[in-house]
């Protein structure tokens, strides 16, 4: 499915939609360059999910978990990570078959160890559209995560 945005909103809402449908053990693949609004779309998640704290990309400490929704939402934002083991260091195998929803940034990083069923997102910038407007790709979002 393709879903076209023109504003930060209908990102942001898009992402609320996905997390007020969400159920637990949801993988989400969430690829894009930078700038894209992978963080806009992730904080309309946390907001579906019922989650208040600011959200932040994790960057630097590679996930972020927010525990306060109606279930965990754990963040990852794998750009930085050089080799897969130190995602083992992270034990994300706690993560991935955990009781939350993880949203992973840039996971094309780390393609070898994900799970065989995740959802895909996908951001893409087209200027000659705005410079708000955005394509968002969707994949994988079954009929069970209510989305398709």
């Amino acid at each position: 499915m393709i879903v076209e945005s023109y504003s930060e909103k209908e990102t942001f809402e898009l992402g609320k939609k996905i997390g007020e449908n969400a159920k637990a053990g949801m993988v989400i693949c969430l690829d894009g360059d930078l700038g894209t609004g992978k963080t806009v779309f992730t904080k309309g998640i946390a907001e579906g999910l019922g989650i208040t704290e600011p959200v932040v990309s994790p960057t630097f400490t590679i996930v972020q978990i927010y525990e306060e929704g109606r279930m965990p939402l754990y963040h990852f934002d794998v750009y930085r990570i050089e080799d897969v083991e130190e995602m083992e260091e992270i034990g994300y195998l706690d993560y991935f078959y955990g009781d939350g929803i993880c949203l992973i940034e840039w996971s094309q990083l780390i393609r070898d160890i994900l799970p065989d069923r995740v959802a895909k997102v996908r951001i893409e910038k087209n200027p000659e559209k705005g410079f708000d407007y955005r394509r968002i790709t969707l994949e994988g979002l079954t009929e069970e995560w209510r989305l398709a």
